[in-house]
């Protein structure tokens, strides 16, 4: 393995070191290039923060900290949907991967970005804190905890998601009834199904648990009559359902209320549906929590889980980028954990499916509201978070693709004394 020279570019310390072909054009400041001319994308590495950066912080992290403060800039694609651009990189060479360099090799990188860079300069403001040093300052998933993690994510702006997700504000997998649909059909078509997957009637009693905007309990009081309590961690998405509320004319049966679900007093609910609240919970509080759920529920009430989960119930990190950027503290399992945990609540699981390609449909169209607002989501929220959801709903986009996460909902009753309640066959229709 040959030594790299002491004054070997930038460009070319890039791609010696990366894992397989270079499959994009790299550039650097230093006016080194590398990888195909004709490349259909390509990489532009601005200055030598950027650098710094990519070197005091190897992998994706450090990527991600050169992407989002604008020092390494992505050519070829918008930054609000650069899914063409990662799945190209992607296709080609498996990711961005690079090799640990021997002895030699790491002298020669050295002496050509210069020791200066070798000091890592700040982390963007958008970078939430290590998951270890979050270990030392505090039980993870404690209620301070899940409310500073629920603060970090959600309470960006409500205007900015108001451009990205659409006028439904759903942050959640939309189900599409064609192909066609749009996404706001798609979100009504979700709520629905989870409205008659739960049997709510007139005059039932619902909990949504991580009720976000409020989607879930307007939809389910307005379409089928019943009296609803959302609960949320974002005080800034709990005024913000409040209001749409009030504007509806629902504040008689519907509320939402800024509040941990674990401090939700009331009790006997007909159904309960937890909507995307799941993978913040932690796989070692599922007991707890499906436990608490049941709990709320009344003798043959309803439980819907809808949440994102692994191809595989194996134990696996979540990657740096999207627990430092985007969910920190976040945790995924497969459905067969989840399912499990729901049964040894003891509850009786009635029906599950798989909902993967509908939610890379549903972060295709966040992907496309965020391009069309860019500069107005720019000018709310600045270009370095803007960055970070251009680049996350894309990357998570990937993985719904090619079948590295999923999305499942459960359906389970509360059974006793083997009364479920439930019908003989299925009455929620397809």
């Amino acid at each position: 393995m040959s030594i790299l020279a002491p004054t070997t570019s930038i460009a070319d310390a890039f791609s010696q070191l990366l894992i397989g072909e270079l499959p994009f054009r790299f550039t650097a400041y230093d006016g080194s290039s590398a990888g195909p001319e004709d490349a259909p994308y390509g990489l532009h590495l601005k200055n030598e923060r950027g650098l710094s950066y990519l070197v005091t912080a190897p992998g994706d992290l450090g990527l991600a900290r050169a992407y989002v403060t604008g020092d390494l800039e992505l050519l070829g694609a918008h930054p609000g949907d650069p899914y063409e651009a990662l799945t190209h990189i992607k296709g080609s060479s498996d990711g961005l991967k690079f090799r640990r360099p021997s002895p030699g090799e790491a002298l020669g990188v050295l002496r050509s970005v210069g020791l200066a860079n070798l000091k890592p300069p700040p982390i963007p403001p958008q970078e939430h804190a290590p998951r270890w040093r979050r270990v030392m300052e505090g039980f993870l998933h404690s209620p301070e905890r899940d409310a500073e993690v629920i603060h970090h994510h959600y309470d960006v702006s409500n205007t900015f998601y108001e451009y990205v997700l659409g006028p439904s504000m759903t942050y959640t997998c939309a189900c599409f009834p064609t192909e066609d649909a749009t996404l706001e059909e798609a979100q009504f078509h979700k709520y629905d199904l989870v409205c008659r997957k739960l049997g709510l009637q007139p005059g039932q009693r619902l909990l949504d648990v991580g009720c976000g905007w409020g989607g879930m309990v307007r939809h389910a009081v307005k379409h089928y009559g019943v009296t609803a309590l959302g609960v949320t961690l974002s005080a800034e998405q709990a005024a913000w359902a409040q209001q749409k509320i009030k504007e509806e004319g629902l504040d008689d049966r519907a509320e939402v209320r800024f509040l941990d679900y674990r401090e939700v007093p009331e009790g006997d609910f007909d159904a309960v549906s937890s909507i995307g609240l799941t993978e913040h919970i932690g796989v070692g509080n599922y007991p707890a929590y499906f436990g608490f759920l049941r709990d709320k529920l009344k003798p043959e009430g309803r439980l819907l889980n809808h949440c994102i989960t692994r191809a595989h119930n194996k134990n696996t990190r979540t990657g740096a980028f999207i627990d430092r950027y985007v969910f920190p503290d976040g945790e995924l399992t497969g459905s067969g954990r989840i399912i499990t945990e729901i049964q040894d609540a003891g509850l009786e699981v009635q029906h599950e499916e798989n909902l993967r390609v509908h939610y890379a449909k549903t972060l295709a169209g966040w992907n496309r509201n965020l391009v069309e607002h860019w500069d107005a989501c720019v000018a709310e929220v600045g270009e370095g978070t803007a960055r970070v959801w251009g680049l996350y709903i894309a990357g998570s986009r990937m993985g719904f693709d090619t079948n590295e996460i999923q999305l499942h909902q459960v359906l389970a009753t509360k059974t006793v004394d083997g009364v479920s309640g439930y019908p003989l066959r299925h009455d929620f229709g397809v």
